[in-house]
């Protein structure tokens, strides 16, 4: 298991990983101080990485067999002696996550989450590929867009119980879908937009893949579950949080027209959007 530092911090803070299943009672931490909101409204955990002494993340790859398929295998826990607000931003994964008693699918969510943990739980999870999801759910990926929905109602009822990488890597061997060649451009079309930071604009992404603009519409709703000019805005401003991770002041009117926005009210309105707070808020998280 890799532990989270506080140099890791700043990569973990803009994972969803956590899904849709953080808030499970779990069991009262021992030993812990209490804690309050710092004088704007914030809580203390969450600023300048305070909050890796409370949870520990850790990531694992799949193997060659999965990697066309599975993004990554991820874990987290955590021990609060009082309830934390987390926040989860969204990426355009699909997770199939077990924790708290539960094995759910959770859909792409459009926009962050406020899950409350407390006590003391863990949760296992894996993020599928954006793109890649539709052979295992065999329907459009849209329709479980910002929703849970029980795990045996798309693999069935003989889920894993040992929640570790080798038991959920044979667990999804045998669920393994036929080839699509749909997948493989959808998978295409995410990772352009996620590689080439040129790419801010939807009419850009229609002509690189040779794609009608319906086209790109429909293989995006049909496959990523979310459409592609929502995709590009994740990961432009998912740029904006590895500067911050990287410190020094920002230009926020130069960064903004860096990432291809007319004008900075418009960047910052998408970051709330994504992140719940503007990005001067956020930052303080670093």
């Amino acid at each position: 298991m890799v532990r989270v530092t506080a140099a890791m911090a700043s990569a973990a803070l803009d994972r969803c990983d956590m899904a849709a299943t953080l808030g499970g009672a779990g069991r009262r931490g021992i030993g812990q101080r209490r804690h309050t909101l710092c004088r704007v409204g914030r809580d203390v955990r969450e600023l300048r990485s305070a909050w890796t002494r409370y949870q520990r993340h850790a990531f694992h790859g799949p193997s060659p067999a999965l990697a066309p398929w599975v993004e990554r295998y991820w874990e987290a826990r955590w021990d609060y002696a009082e309830p934390y607000r987390q926040k989860i931003v969204p990426y355009p994964n699909v997770h199939l996550s077990f924790g708290g008693g539960r094995a759910d699918v959770n859909g792409v969510c459009s926009g962050y989450q406020i899950k409350v943990l407390d006590g003391r739980d863990h949760v296992f999870g894996v993020a599928f590929r954006p793109g890649c999801f539709r052979p295992f759910l065999g329907a459009s990926v849209s329709t479980i867009t910002d929703r849970v929905v029980p795990a045996t109602e798309v693999f069935g009822p003989d889920l894993p119980t040992t929640l570790d990488v080798p038991t959920v890597e044979a667990f999804l061997l045998k669920h393994l879908p036929d080839d699509d060649p749909r997948v493989r451009q959808a998978v295409a079309a995410v990772e352009l937009i996620a590689e080439d930071k040129t790419v801010t604009r939807v009419e850009r992404l229609s002509d690189e893949l040779g794609l009608s603009m319906r086209g790109l519409q429909r293989l995006f709703a049909e496959y990523v579950g979310i459409g592609p000019k929502w995709v590009i805005r994740r990961y432009r401003v998912h740029e904006v949080t590895a500067r911050m991770a990287a410190g020094g002041a920002i230009d926020w009117a130069a960064l903004a027209a860096d990432l291809g926005y007319a004008d900075q009210g418009h960047f910052i309105r998408d970051f709330k959007s994504m992140f719940g707070e503007p990005p001067t808020w956020y930052a303080q998280r670093y």
